[in-house]
């Protein structure tokens, strides 16, 4: 295969990845967001008790479900792309609050308190760095909305700078 064939394909994948995935991105954590929200809302989620002992001066019994309705909310709104700005913003406040069992919680995030020997739980919460990344980039995009093309619209080379 001559280089410039190999050229070519690596440009129309490149196309493909920048037409669709930011909105392959904010779709999965839309989902992400509604499926352990309803987790916690149908009072079927594996992190209740977790929850309840980080956020110790609340209800449990109305602060999971609570939770979990926000983060319902959160999540169609990525989906349906409507209010993202502020879909964003308690995102990011959710995800944040999420750390609060590395403070508040070390014994049950950490070995030995040794912050580098993460348990299952500690894992659980760290693994949202990724999570609250994503909603950076997908919020990175939300002012260029216009250069990302609509399936069935002609491909737009995507300008991915800092806003």
């Amino acid at each position: 295969m001559q280089m410039s064939h190999l050229f070519a394909i690596d440009a129309t994948i490149t196309r493909f990845l920048g037409r669709w995935s930011i909105t392959v991105l904010r779709i999965s954590v839309g989902i992400v967001f509604i499926w352990f929200g309803a987790l916690k809302v149908f009072d079927v989620t594996p992190v209740a008790d977790l929850v309840a002992d980080t956020v110790y001066w609340a209800d449990p019994d109305w602060f999971v479900p609570l939770l979990g309705v926000f983060e319902i909310v959160v999540g169609a709104s990525l989906l349906a792309r409507r209010a993202l700005r502020i879909a964003l913003g308690l995102f990011a406040l959710q995800m944040m609050g999420t750390f609060l069992v590395l403070v508040v919680q070390p014994e049950v995030a950490f070995q030995d308190g040794n912050p580098l020997l993460l348990t299952v739980e500690g894992e659980f919460v760290v693994k949202n760095l990724v999570l609250l990344s994503a909603g950076m980039v997908v919020g990175a995009m939300v002012r260029r909305r216009e250069a990302i093309p609509r399936a069935g619209s002609a491909p737009v080379e995507p300008t991915f700078t800092n806003v």
